[in-house]
């Protein structure tokens, strides 16, 4: 009875089994398949790094090449801008070769990165001195000293080069004696600073100094924005103007006659803006030694100076360069002044 139940179960399943077909899993790779053999795609790739290999050596002998290119083109650059610079450097040494002539054969010299000393001596029959020659590499290489740095304190030129470490150094501008001191006359100026104020030029006055740009500034200034305008660093007073681009400036009557003759202390430039300092020794202050101003000017004008300003004289007219006084002092030592320009190694 069983068998009989699931009888029509066992032929429906009969039936299906014969009826239905098995599952199939069908696979697409045909498209991952290389149409090509694997030797044929490694001589491709391995002509393609060939040709890069070319391509590399190429490049490496181009970059090869333009490196030896620009040697050869700064080696080339480099000689014409030394070339340059010797051609531009020819009329400057020309020019200085020039003064120097006109000078003779200087007896000491001092030369840094910073400067540049000749020391000559002078002797045109009349006067002895000295004149040294300056040119200042670097601007700061020349300064001024104001006393001991207390109002009306004095020092000697020696001990303005001594405590300041100067290699050189000259008297600067005068002075008057009055209120428990010697105090400098007229506009005086330290570190671009006016040290009593502007004092507006009077008689014959005239104020002489150093610019920023390490140039020697002077004259009359009525104002101090016409002193501004030059931007003093330092400066002092005396008088008078002896030279002003070349030619020679009128000497007030008193300074032709008293004292006629005295020792002297000239400041003055040349038009590249190298210092002349002319020091003339006298045996006093009575008119009897030393040199004229209008002495001076015609040597200063001989010499090719363009600008030139008289400094204190007489006793006070001092020179020391490498820690020695060069000049023989009026006063038998050396006077103590308020002001002195310094020079450094």
């Amino acid at each position: 009875m069983f068998m009989l139940a699931i009888a029509p179960f066992i032929g429906m399943l009969f039936c299906m089994w014969l009826l239905t077909k098995p599952p199939q899993l069908s696979l697409q790779y045909e498209e991952y398949v290389s149409a090509d053999s694997l030797a044929s795609q490694s001589g491709v790739i391995k002509q393609d790094l060939d040709l890069a290999a070319d391509a590399a050596k190429q490049t490496i002998s181009s970059i090869e090449e333009t490196a030896k290119l620009y040697q050869q083109t700064t080696a080339a650059v480099n000689s014409i801008l030394k070339t340059a610079q010797t051609q531009a450097a020819r009329p400057e040494h020309i020019y200085n070769r020039r003064i120097t002539a006109k000078l003779g054969t200087p007896m000491e010299t001092v030369n840094s990165n910073r400067i540049r000393i000749e020391l000559y001596k002078i002797n045109p029959g009349t006067y002895n001195g000295y004149a040294m020659k300056v040119k200042l590499k670097d601007p700061s290489a020349m300064t001024m000293s104001l006393g001991t740095g207390q109002p009306g304190s004095v020092e000697t030129t020696m001990r303005a080069v001594s405590r300041h470490g100067a290699v050189a150094g000259i008297n600067a501008g005068g002075f008057a004696d009055g209120n428990g001191g010697r105090h400098p006359l007229g506009t005086t100026v330290i570190n671009g600073q006016y040290v009593s104020g502007f004092h507006p030029s009077f008689k014959d006055l005239t104020f002489v100094g150093m610019s920023k740009s390490g140039q020697l500034i002077g004259g009359k200034f009525h104002s101090r924005q016409e002193l501004d305008k030059l931007e003093p660093v330092f400066g002092a007073t005396f008088v008078p103007v002896l030279l002003k681009n070349g030619k020679k400036m009128a000497i007030p009557d008193k300074w032709r006659t008293s004292p006629a003759r005295a020792p002297r202390t000239v400041i003055g430039n040349y038009k590249d803006d190298q210092l002349l300092i002319l020091i003339t020794e006298g045996y006093d202050e009575n008119g009897r030694s030393g040199a004229t101003l209008q002495e001076i000017q015609n040597k200063l004008v001989n010499l090719g100076v363009m600008d030139a300003y008289n400094l204190d004289g007489g006793g006070s007219t001092s020179l020391v360069l490498n820690g020695r006084v060069v000049n023989k002092p009026s006063d038998g030592s050396l006077r103590p002044v308020p002001t002195h320009f310094l020079f450094f190694k």
